[in-house]
């Protein structure tokens, strides 16, 4: 606008701006052009008001309460909203900080790390695609496919885990105590005790070892050389453990029978002995044991 030095009143007067009203009061009026033509702007000592478009190029900051109206639009660019609260809000896609929402329907969602808790109402339901989540604490949850991520700490559940139908894949499971119907398990479980039936014993400490055995001539069942005893290491047996052994051996003559016992810690004594009457010739082989530690 020129400026309105040394211009006639009569030549510019509609250049001026000025409220409908005789002055301003606590009502909004229009701001008018001083030959009355109407702006989108509406003022008064409370507020300020546009009918039309409002374009902010610069940075504005709101310290009040901010009310939309039917719908809030942003059609393309970035809105970076330090705490969103709100009651209903259907979004697309969205970047969230920290948010407050009342009831919320979100097509795609990117929510950044949560140093706090996160703390639902009565419920969260994701129908469709997918929730990837750091760390989950839920009462009650009810998932229908979840693929979690590896934990690098423990994993507490709390009275029960209970899977009705698929397949749930375990690197290594550790736990106290564990009842499973049906169980197929590939690699490993690592149980603290582990009860066989509703009154069986329960089981509380499994030791395995293999050790080789060369060739050996038995005698018959009457002779001084109708045995061949040593030892190998099994880590873990103790005096008092139940030990279980089998041989896999080549032989000639007769089979030899074996029995095995805990010689001392850590280490498991086996017996090779002839029953018979005829000689047995064991050529090679290897004789593997397992011991069990039991409880009422």
């Amino acid at each position: 606008m020129a400026s309105l030095q040394n211009q006639n009143i009569s030549e510019s007067f509609g250049q001026l701006l000025k409220t409908a009203g005789s002055s301003v009061t606590a009502s909004l009026q229009n701001i008018t052009g001083g030959n009355d033509t109407a702006t989108a702007l509406q003022l008064s000592t409370t507020g300020v008001k546009s009918t039309g478009t409002l374009a902010v190029d610069g940075t504005s900051l709101l310290s009040g309460i901010v009310t939309f109206g039917t719908s809030l639009t942003a059609s393309t660019g970035t809105s970076t909203i330090g705490t969103l609260s709100a009651s209903t809000a259907t979004i697309s896609t969205a970047t969230i900080s920290t948010a407050s929402l009342g009831t919320a329907t979100i097509s795609t969602a990117t929510i950044p790390l949560q140093l706090g808790a996160v703390t639902f109402g009565s419920n969260i339901t994701a129908s469709t695609g997918t929730a990837t989540i750091g760390t989950l604490s839920a009462s009650t949850a009810t998932i229908s496919t979840a693929t979690i991520p590896l934990q690098l700490g423990a994993v507490t559940f709390g009275s029960n885990i209970t899977a009705s139908t698929g397949t749930a894949t375990i690197g290594t499971l550790s736990v106290i105590s564990e009842t499973a119907t049906n169980s197929t398990i590939s690699n490993r479980i690592t149980a603290g005790t582990y009860r066989i039936g509703a009154t069986g014993p329960s089981i509380t400490q499994a030791s395995y070892g293999t050790a080789t055995l060369g060739a050996v001539t038995l005698g018959t069942m009457t002779s001084a050389s109708s045995a061949s005893t040593g030892t190998f290491a099994m880590s873990g047996l103790v005096a008092g453990d139940t030990v279980i052994g089998q041989t896999n051996i080549a032989f000639t003559g007769s089979y030899p029978a074996s029995s095995f016992s805990v010689a001392a810690s850590d280490v498991c004594r086996y017996t090779i002995f002839n029953p018979t009457t005829t000689i047995s010739t064991i050529t090679s082989g290897t004789i593997s044991a397992l011991a069990l530690r039991t409880t009422a």
